[in-house]
């Protein structure tokens, strides 16, 4: 996941020692507020002179095609319009260079995307647009899942409240980029920080259950299901298992591709003689809903072979839901 610094939220230096700090960091995009403001483009071509950092450019407008003309003098590679405060349909021309990028508040539901579908990416602002040092909204993990099941090949952009451990599980859910402000400069460091931003151990606030996908979404079957019918939820669910739950959602266990193939080779190809009590793995490992992400990464870390995924359970065993790393592992390579 790529960091974006926020540049005008380093209140305490001048512009041109913030872009040097950030250089010698080595973060990945200069985040540019424009509120209405034309001059922001004279600090980015100043930028421009002190650096090749790609350049994330947040516009909040009433009217976008003041700035058609500006954005072909000075390009930038991510331009991203504020939808809420449109007061003019938003065209932007085919010779503006750059991925384009449409940023919706929490209370937006996704859809209003679907009018821009031919745009790269979204940016969700989990907190309030222009404010810094707010709180990350917890309601936007189920933003930020619904949008990647609807529209697989778009990006996610996150601003506002990305910390450590928001930033773990953005990573781990697969985001694109998050944008990173007074978390980023009020550490004793920009390199601290950072290193918060990236590290694997993280304090945390968030419960599993947060983010989580939720087992209307995760793949599933019953305990009486047919072999056609879980060869079907490992196929459909795309995630390599499918859990077995019964009529009440206790979890039963889970089947795995790997389950499968053990199958296979003791039956010598032939399931139709196979329970899915004989297939399954009666006793996963969990994780319970309640746990934190350091109660998570501690779990983990006990196990000598990888996690690649783990069903999420309550206090009684009912099936809640999963958490795969499948996006995390892509993010380390």
């Amino acid at each position: 996941m790529r960091i974006s610094a926020s540049i005008y939220s380093d209140k305490k230096r001048e512009l041109s020692e913030t872009i040097q700090d950030l250089a010698a960091h080595h973060v990945d995009l200069l985040h540019v507020d424009c509120n209405d403001d034309p001059s922001v483009f004279e600090d980015i071509s100043r930028v421009r002179a002190w650096c090749n950092i790609p350049i994330d450019l947040h516009i909040i407008t009433k009217n976008p095609s003041n700035y058609f003309d500006l954005l072909r003098a000075v390009p930038v590679e991510y331009v991203t319009f504020q939808l809420e405060d449109l007061e003019e349909d938003l065209l932007i021309p085919s010779d503006i260079k750059g991925k384009k990028g449409l940023a919706i508040i929490t209370p937006t539901p996704i859809e209003a995307f679907d009018t821009y579908s031919s745009f790269d990416f979204i940016l969700i602002m989990a907190t309030v647009p222009g404010q810094s040092g707010g709180v990350f909204d917890a309601v936007n993990f189920k933003k930020i899942r619904d949008f990647q099941k609807k529209y697989p090949s778009k990006s996610v952009h996150v601003d506002g409240g990305v910390n450590g451990e928001v930033s773990f599980i953005l990573r781990n859910m697969g985001v694109h980029t998050s944008v990173s402000g007074s978390y980023l400069f009020n550490a004793p460091s920009v390199g601290h920080a950072l290193m918060d931003l990236t590290k694997r151990n993280v304090d945390s606030q968030f419960l599993v259950k947060d983010f989580m996908i939720p087992l209307t979404e995760s793949p599933s079957v019953g305990e009486n299901a047919s072999i056609s019918e879980v060869l079907n939820s490992v196929e459909d669910g795309k995630l390599g298992f499918t859990l077995v739950v019964d009529e009440t959602t206790n979890l039963r266990g889970l089947i795995s591709n790997a389950d499968i193939r053990k199958s296979l080779i003791r039956t010598g190809g032939n399931l139709n003689n196979e329970s899915i009590a004989e297939i399954m793995n009666s006793k996963p490992l969990v994780i319970h809903e309640t746990a934190t992400v350091n109660d998570l990464l501690q779990q983990i870390k006990k196990y000598t072979f990888p996690i690649l995924y783990l069903p999420v359970v309550d206090q009684n065993n009912k099936a809640k839901g999963i958490l795969t790393f499948v996006n995390l592992i892509k993010g380390e390579i």
